[in-house]
C-alpha cells in the first residue's frame, strides 16, 4: 500500500517519540514502540526516542516534572512528536509541545486512570462501565489525573485510537472533537508458524495486576486441573522472543481481563495459529470475533465450560480451524505511514 508520502530525505520530518517503555523493558508498548521507530527509519526520517529511565523510582508529579525538562531539548529538534501514552509521558509531552508551538499527536494505548483505580479498590470494575458507575468513589488524586488527562487530551494536535471501541468512551468521558481523533489499527502479523501442541499448556502471560482477572482465571484452572491433570496454566512473563517461542508450542492462548484494548498477546495467538479464548471486554472483538472463543471475564461458569470444551478433540478443532482461517494482516509499514499521513495533515 503506498500513501504517497515518501517525500526526499531533505523534506522529512524529525520526530520526536515519547514512550513509558521501551525494549530492552518488556511489554506491549515498549514492542509498538520499537517497530514504530524502525519502520520511520526505513523511510529515512531522523527518529529519537524519550522513554522513562529514573522516573520509575519517582513520586507521580516529580517524575512528570523531571519528564518534562529531559524532552526539552528533543521537543525543540523535532518536527513533529509522536506519544504513545496518556497520562505517564503524554502530560508533560503536550505540556512541552504547546510551549514550542509542535504538533503532537497521542497514540491511545490502554486506561491509566481506570488501571489505577481497579489495581486499588480490587473492584471488578470493566472498562466500557468505569466512568459511569465509579467516578463518584474516585480518590482526590484520581479527580486530579482525570482532570490533566482531559486537560492532556483536549490540548493534544490530534489523537489516534486502535479502535473504534475505545475511541466511543474516550469521546463520551473527555467531551473529545471527534474531528480530532482517527483510528490506526494495531499490527496484524503474517502468519509465522502452525505448530502441533507439546502439551496442554494455555498461555496466559500478563503483568499480576487487578484488571487482568487472573484470581478468577486460577479459580477456574484448579476445577479444569481436578477433571483433567494434565491441563496448565502458564503465567509467568518472559522476555519477547521467549514467550513467542513458548507460545509457538503451547495448547491455547487465555485472557479474561476486565477490559483490553488490542491485546498483544491475542495478536500474537492468531499470528501462531493457537487457538485462543479471550474477554469480550476488548476494543478489537469486530476486528477477531470469528477467529477465538470469546468470555464474560465476570462469568467463571462461561469461562470454565470454554475451557473444557477446547480440552475436547472437536473443539479444539473446531477454535484451530477459526483462527486458521483469519489471515487480515496490517503491516509496520501501514502504521507508519498512517501515522504520518495524520501528521502531515495537521497545522502547528
Amino acid at each position: 500500500m503506498n500513501y504517497g508520502i515518501n517525500l526526499p530525505l531533505k523534506e522529512k520530518q524529525k520526530i520526536l517519540i515519547t514512550t513509558g517503555i521501551y525494549p530492552p523493558k518488556i511489554g506491549g508498548p515498549a514492542q509498538y514502540a520499537k517497530n514504530l521507530k524502525e519502520a520511520f527509519e526505513k523511510r529515512g526520517y531522523s527518529i529519537k526516542i524519550e522513554t522513562y529511565n529514573l522516573e520509575y523510582k519517582m513520586p507521580t508529579g516529580i517524575r512528570h516534572l523531571y519528564f518534562f525538562f529531559k524532552i526539552l531539548p528533543n521537543v525543540i529538534w523535532s518536527d513533529v512528536i509522536f506519544s504513545l501514552d496518556t497520562f505517564s509521558v503524554g502530560l508533560p509531552t503536550v505540556l512541552a509541545s504547546k510551549i514550542f508551538s509542535k504538533k503532537c499527536i497521542i497514540r491511545m494505548g490502554g486506561d491509566f486512570l481506570w488501571e489505577q483505580y481497579v489495581e486499588r479498590t480490587k473492584r471488578k470494575a470493566l472498562l466500557r462501565n468505569f466512568y459511569n458507575t465509579e467516578k463518584e468513589n474516585f480518590t482526590i488524586k484520581e479527580k486530579i489525573i482525570f482532570a490533566l488527562t482531559k486537560w492532556t487530551l483536549t490540548n493534544v494536535s490530534h489523537i489516534i485510537f486502535s479502535t473504534d471501541w475505545q475511541r466511543q468512551i474516550f469521546i463520551k468521558v473527555y467531551d473529545l472533537n471527534v474531528q480530532k481523533t482517527s483510528i490506526v489499527e494495531n499490527y496484524y502479523g503474517p502468519k509465522q508458524s502452525d505448530n502441533n501442541f507439546e502439551s496442554k499448556v494455555f498461555v496466559a502471560s500478563a503483568r499480576n495486576l487487578a484488571w487482568k482477572n487472573f484470581d478468577i482465571l486460577e479459580k477456574v484452572f484448579k476445577k479444569v486441573e481436578e477433571k483433567n491433570n494434565e491441563v496448565f496454566l502458564f503465567t509467568k512473563n518472559l522476555p519477547y522472543q521467549e514467550f513467542i517461542n513458548k507460545m509457538k508450542n503451547a495448547y491455547a492462548v487465555i485472557l479474561v481481563s476486565l477490559g483490553d484494548i488490542s491485546p498483544n498477546m491475542i495478536l500474537d495467538a492468531i499470528k501462531l495459529n493457537r487457538p485462543f479464548i479471550c474477554t469480550k471486554e476488548v476494543g478489537i472483538y469486530e476486528r477477531i470475533k470469528e477467529a477465538g472463543v470469546f468470555v464474560d471475564p465476570l462469568d467463571e461458569k462461561e469461562i470454565e465450560e470454554a475451557v473444557l470444551n477446547l480440552l475436547t478433540g472437536e473443539g479444539y478443532k473446531k477454535v484451530k480451524e477459526k483462527v486458521q482461517n483469519f489471515n487480515f494482516v496490517h503491516t509496520w509499514d501501514e502504521i507508519a505511514e498512517e501515522f504520518l499521513i495524520t501528521s502531515n495533515n495537521l497545522k502547528k
